[in-house]
């Protein structure tokens, strides 16, 4: 296969961006170390009221780190973060990274199942976790390698009265008040912060060898795979998302923190991009609305990276036209494919600018985005960035293909994983050369502008979360009255997809979508769960008896076309 491409892209680089970086060969803490000594009073973290400066937030993470040596965490030990976007998920990352520790993002959503494959398959020693998911990890600890689980709560960072109020409240939202026996393995974590130590922690890091992050990606398999990403990853895609928004000034911005920071997009485009250019998170522990409207307004955020889930929440709110969003220049779109009425539409309300980032989880993650200030093309996910090379391998010839032939688009660059964890063959399998094989069929045009048109994948992007057919199957299938079952993405006009189940029962055997749903429920985290059931007496398969999950996609597309059809003729 021919290695080098035409870099047609490059042309259309605007001035100010250069096409190759110098990247700094540091670890990923120094950055927020640099902060704590270059700005120390500048506010970094604003929580709820509650303000944290980079000084006392640099201090709050050596306290973790050494708190975490004081428990025999070592380097390269693996420690898990559970955490809504709070202040203490900022504290953690970095304190387990100053530690020496390898983090493992877990998605708070998760149920029992789901932690305890991430646990048991990264061998983490020590987890921090909400105390309104505790329930769950206690259920499945003693199947862990766990040696300590360290609790906060959302009242921890909230400043007084709020602290007192806020636990009350919680428990009427949610149902849930959660009493928690503290000893030598159980861990508040207010406590075990106050009695850590300010001194530096030395651990020494070789950036582009020593993993900072395993963050945990699906397959077709419904088997999740930790990727393994450097310090020298997470640098790099930080570096060259900066660079990127070339217009934003350090140490000036005020970010919105509403992505999660368990996610690798808000962790990288967030979570690391503010600490590297100190400026100030206003983060926010769920996406609401309204919420969200009154900060923008409240607080000037300037940058707002989020996914198309929540512009589409916000322009679709009857109150927008009550705030002021003029403060926002930077929205930088990920997670799922951003609809161009959107984009549209939210450029009109805020007066900033609205573009799409393409990447993956693998790519730490972003590989490919729409210039900010420059070149767009209508449906494309935009160009590489600096250093970063994409093509398109041709299925017919195994070569790289030329502009407009469809094919699997490749990509190679320095933010490119080091491979899955404990799985060399799936690693192999996902590298051909030096190219990383995303999965994602599309093509480049003349100009190097790449579009995505399907996934090779069945996976499902909804809401900005990926989702695996595989793993849902696996839970229909372990159902007593379920013979078949197969799962599939259908279109959604606010999450961009929504999750079907068609399923087959066992000869004999009734079963109400409601008593589905509520099994689903309890063995899925809440976003995997299907929205939509349908019962069928047979599945279409090819004659080997292969369940041919495309023709139900296409007997779906077909039905919305077909309303959509009708919609048409009774309006005109």
């Amino acid at each position: 296969m021919t290695t080098t491409v035409e870099k047609r892209w490059l042309e259309h680089y605007p001035a100010e961006i250069p096409t190759s970086i110098q990247y700094p060969e540091r670890s990923l803490q120094s950055f927020l170390k640099e902060a704590a000594e270059q700005v120390p009073d500048k506010k970094a973290i604003h929580f709820i009221g509650k303000e944290l400066s980079y000084q006392e937030l640099y201090t709050l993470a050596k306290k973790f780190g050494n708190q975490l040596q004081s428990l025999g965490i070592k380097k390269g030990d693996r420690v898990a973060i559970m955490l809504a976007n709070t202040p203490q998920s900022v504290i953690c990352y970095y304190g387990a990274l100053m530690a020496g520790a390898i983090v493992v993002q877990t998605n708070p959503l998760y149920v029992e199942r789901e932690i305890e494959h991430q646990l048991n398959d990264s061998g983490a020693k020590v987890m921090v976790c909400l105390d309104l998911v505790y329930p769950r990890v206690a259920k499945v600890r003693n199947k862990t390698n766990l040696e300590h689980v360290i609790v906060t709560g959302i009242k921890d960072y909230l400043p007084f009265p709020k602290n007192l109020i806020y636990p009350f409240i919680q428990k009427k939202n949610t149902g849930i008040s959660v009493n928690i026996s503290y000893d030598s393995k159980t861990i508040n974590f207010a406590e075990f912060l106050k009695a850590g130590s300010e001194k530096e922690l030395d651990t020494k890091v070789s950036p582009k060898e020593d993993l900072a992050l395993l963050q945990y990606t699906g397959g077709t398999t419904g088997v999740a795979k930790g990727v393994m990403l450097t310090h020298h990853n997470l640098v790099v895609n930080t570096t060259q998302c900066l660079h990127w928004m070339y217009k934003m000034k350090k140490g000036e911005e005020r970010v919105l923190a509403a992505l999660p920071f368990f996610h690798v997009y808000g962790m990288t485009v967030i979570m690391n991009v503010s600490i590297m250019y100190q400026s100030k998170m206003i983060v926010l522990p769920k996406f609401d609305p309204k919420d969200v409207l009154k900060t923008i307004e409240k607080q000037k955020v300037t940058m707002f990276p989020g996914a198309p889930t929540m512009y589409v929440a916000l322009i679709n709110n009857p109150e927008i036209q009550n705030y002021d969003l003029s403060s926002i220049e930077v929205c930088l779109s990920g997670a799922a494919p951003l609809p161009l009425e959107v984009q549209q539409k939210f450029e009109k309300l805020s007066g900033g600018k609205l573009v799409e980032g393409y990447g993956l989880t693998e790519t730490s993650p972003v590989a490919i985005a729409t210039p900010i200030w420059g070149k767009r093309k209508e449906g494309s996910i935009g160009i590489p960035w600096p250093d970063t090379e994409a093509a398109v391998l041709s299925a017919e010839t195994g070569e790289i293909a030329g502009p407009g032939e469809v094919g699997e688009i490749m990509v190679r660059g320095p933010q490119v994983m080091k491979g899955y964890w404990n799985r060399p063959e799936a690693t192999a399998s996902t590298f051909k050369e030096d190219w990383f094989l995303t999965g994602d069929m599309g093509y480049m045009d003349e100009d190097g502008y790449f579009y995505v048109v399907d996934r090779k994948k069945d996976m499902i992007i909804a809401g900005g979360f990926n989702i695996y057919p595989r793993e849902i199957e696996e839970v229909l299938y372990e159902h007593e009255k379920i013979q078949e079952a197969v799962v599939i993405g259908v279109p959604d006009p606010y999450r961009g997809e929504t999750v079907k189940a068609f399923v087959v029962l066992k000869e004999g055997a009734s079963l109400t979508e409601e008593e589905l749903d509520k099994y689903c429920r309890e063995h899925l985290a809440a976003y995997k769960v299907p929205k939509l059931y349908e019962f069928r007496k047979e599945l279409p398969k090819t004659l080997i008896g292969k369940i041919l999950r495309r023709v139900l996609v296409d007997e779906e597309k077909a039905k919305l076309e077909e309303k959509s059809n009708e919609d048409t003729q009774q309006t005109s």
